[in-house]
């Protein structure tokens, strides 16, 4: 298990420097430079061309690349934002946190939302609770985080001001927004689960384990549930990616300092270091999450960690 975890995180550093080679294929690219872009359409070429020389723009494309990684290997540096001329790792680091913090947050809602609901729709099959409830996972999650962020904006802070509508300074400031982004992903969740459930509860260990007197409960609880929850556990891992996406939506909404709405701004700027690093720390977050859930699949379901043991790996 120890080398199977070591072998995962060891497969970060391939990632980490495909991502930052895409971001600057993508950059390399795209028209425009960021000299351009600071000092604006009318600022004459030959001042362009010495800021993008000062910046390091103008340098060949593998010769920035392998520059990039490293600083990034040797000085643990992300380099200077061509914006702000802060360094990258302290203008991102906090926003981070912020990002981090509202999707875990929405992670936690989805799930908390979704699975419970998924489990008695289909524990409850064919009634009023697994129908309506289905219809309506079936809506919601068609539904854009930005709507739904309207909606409970015009609700709760306009209307009822029960919440307050930007900022993070409490954790209440968090909770419309973590709201927004989760609401989509539990009504996946809720599908996921139900059907999950309904394959698990036909299955021959279930029936076997009503056949011997156990208690409806401990069926659905015990026998049902802990296999049902393995492609569920991946949906919630999977979802960690478009939570980040949607809380870009939700940053911008509710004027929430966070390392998305950071990301696009920059993009107009096309400010490099501050793209590539904040891309890479999510791409690392995502990575780590992943390899969590294989943990969860192995401690849930005895034939993995089975697996992993005779591996040693």
């Amino acid at each position: 298990m120890y080398r199977y975890i070591i072998k995962r995180l060891l497969f970060l550093i391939p990632t980490i420097l495909g991502v930052i080679l895409i971001i600057f294929l993508v950059m390399n690219i795209t028209p425009g430079d960021p000299a351009r872009a600071l000092l604006g359409v009318s600022a004459p070429q030959a001042d362009v061309d010495a800021l993008n020389h000062e910046l390091g723009y103008d340098l060949p494309f593998f010769q920035k690349y392998i520059n990039y990684v490293k600083d990034m290997v040797f000085n643990q540096d992300f380099g200077v934002s061509y914006f702000t001329k802060q360094s990258v790792f302290d203008e991102i680091w906090p926003r981070y946190i912020v990002t981090i913090k509202l999707a875990f947050m929405g992670v936690f809602l989805s799930a908390a939302l979704g699975i419970p609901l998924g489990i008695y729709a289909a524990v409850k099959q064919y009634s009023l609770w697994d129908t309506i409830p289905s219809i309506l996972a079936f809506l919601i999650a068609a539904i854009p985080a930005f709507v739904l962020g309207m909606v409970l904006l015009f609700t709760f802070s306009l209307k009822l001001n029960w919440l307050p509508s930007y900022g993070i300074d409490s954790f209440k400031h968090y909770i419309m927004p973590a709201l927004a982004i989760s609401i989509p992903p539990a009504a996946m969740n809720m599908r996921f689960t139900k059907s999950s459930m309904l394959e698990s509860i036909r299955q021959d260990y279930v029936r076997t384990a009503r056949a011997k007197g156990a208690a409806e409960n401990v069926v659905i609880w015990k026998h049902a549930l802990t296999n049902a929850l393995l492609p569920v556990i991946t949906n919630i891992g999977m979802s960690l990616g478009s939570l980040i996406c949607g809380a870009v939506v939700a940053e911008k909404l509710f004027s929430i300092p966070g390392i998305g709405s950071l990301i696009v701004d920059r993009i107009t700027y096309k400010d490099e270091p501050v793209i590539i690093a904040g891309t890479i720390l999510i791409a690392v977050c995502f990575t780590i999450v992943m390899l969590i859930v294989d943990l969860i699949y192995a401690y849930i379901d005895p034939r993995i960690k089975a697996k992993y043991a005779r591996t040693k790996g």
